[in-house]
């Protein structure tokens, strides 16, 4: 069986939990709320013993952008699981020397692991793209896999030049994926990032209504995605909170509000990564939204199929399927009608394993 089927992490979870590190643009006020989405279910998957969440890297805030990482974030993800993952944070764009820590801390995770390290980037590719190129063969050796939820899955030239948002971050560095020393698993976020929000073959996209998950989880976790939400919207709205609101300890012992949650409920969020995340862990969905191990079903909502693909320093991909390839993998849904809820019933199942 080819390991993009068999899971980035088979060798690994033999030893336990599957060495990973997280790249994410996670910003408070957000810049998108499915990022702390995302970090909540890694660390779920922590807190089960899946995955050992080794570090956090949050991108450098871009250009004009009135936010900052959101360390708090992480430090309510340590304090909910009894964990001290570490955070850092990436370069801006150019930088050189110093400011190139967070890639000196990615090669620090990688070469004291005794097992080898998988890679989530959810937001831009520059950090990975330079920790690649300063260790090239550290990469090679330590790292098991990349994910890269970045970039369009059509095979339209001219449709792929309309470039996803991850990839306009920085294009170069998104080319540069493509050329790591090591397996990389592409999660394309759309067939076509002009397109409208829907369920493709070759895209990640899936939404919920937060009213279908948030109300089944913790108090706990229910106010860290409040917490956020309401910071969002006062950052919207020009507002500046009182200093009670950014108590990011004491607000999530509080109880919940149930206004803001009904009021959030009947509405959409977006969601590209969850799959990425079980697929480390080595497992799978179902049809019916079970999560199973990989191999368990004969008909689960997505895989990874096997390519050969090229990305010029432009950010334009070209792609076809080669059955023969060991090294790079596309996302691939199996399943339009069922993946989305499928999908966010995987979720709210594995969100619901968080105290």
């Amino acid at each position: 069986m080819a390991l993009g089927m068999r899971g980035v992490g088979a060798a690994e979870r033999a030893a336990g939990g599957v060495p990973v590190v997280h790249v994410t643009d996670l910003y408070r006020p957000h810049e998108d709320p499915d990022d702390h989405w995302d970090l909540a279910s890694l660390f779920a998957l922590a807190h089960g013993g899946d995955v050992d969440l080794r570090g956090v890297m949050i991108d450098y805030p871009p250009k004009g952008k009135a936010k900052d990482p959101d360390v708090m974030a992480v430090a309510q993800m340590n304090y909910l699981t009894g964990k001290a993952v570490p955070v850092w944070t990436g370069a801006p764009a150019g930088a050189q020397g110093a400011a190139l820590s967070g890639a000196r801390s990615l090669h620090e995770v990688l070469r004291g692991s005794k097992r080898r390290v998988v890679i989530h980037v959810v937001g831009s590719s520059r950090d990975v793209a330079a920790a690649a190129k300063m260790e090239p063969r550290l990469f090679a050796e330590k790292c098991a896999g990349v994910y890269l939820n970045a970039g369009s899955g059509t095979q339209d030239r001219a449709k792929a030049a309309d470039l996803e948002y991850n990839v306009k971050l920085d294009p170069a560095s998104y080319a540069a994926m493509f050329e790591l020393p090591c397996p990389l698993y592409w999660m394309p976020c759309f067939e076509h990032a002009k397109g409208p929000f829907r369920v493709g073959q070759w895209g990640t996209y899936y939404s919920f209504r937060h009213a279908d998950v948030l109300p089944a989880l913790s108090q706990r976790v229910q106010n860290y995605f409040l917490m956020m939400y309401r910071h969002g919207q006062a950052a919207k709205k020009g507002e500046v909170e009182s200093a009670g609101a950014w108590n990011w300890l004491r607000g999530m012992d509080a109880p919940v509000d149930a206004g803001q949650v009904a009021a959030l409920g009947p509405t959409l969020r977006a969601m590209w990564c969850t799959a990425g995340f079980l697929h480390t862990a080595g497992k799978t969905v179902t049809r019916e939204g079970e999560i199973v191990a990989l191999g368990a079903t004969k008909e689960p909502v997505f895989t990874f199929d096997p390519i050969r693909v090229k990305c010029g320093a432009n950010g334009v991909t070209e792609w076809e399927a080669d059955a023969k390839a060991r090294q790079r993998w596309i996302f691939h849904v199996r399943d339009a009608e069922r993946y989305g809820a499928a999908m966010a019933a995987a979720l709210r199942w594995l969100l619901k394993r968080l105290p």
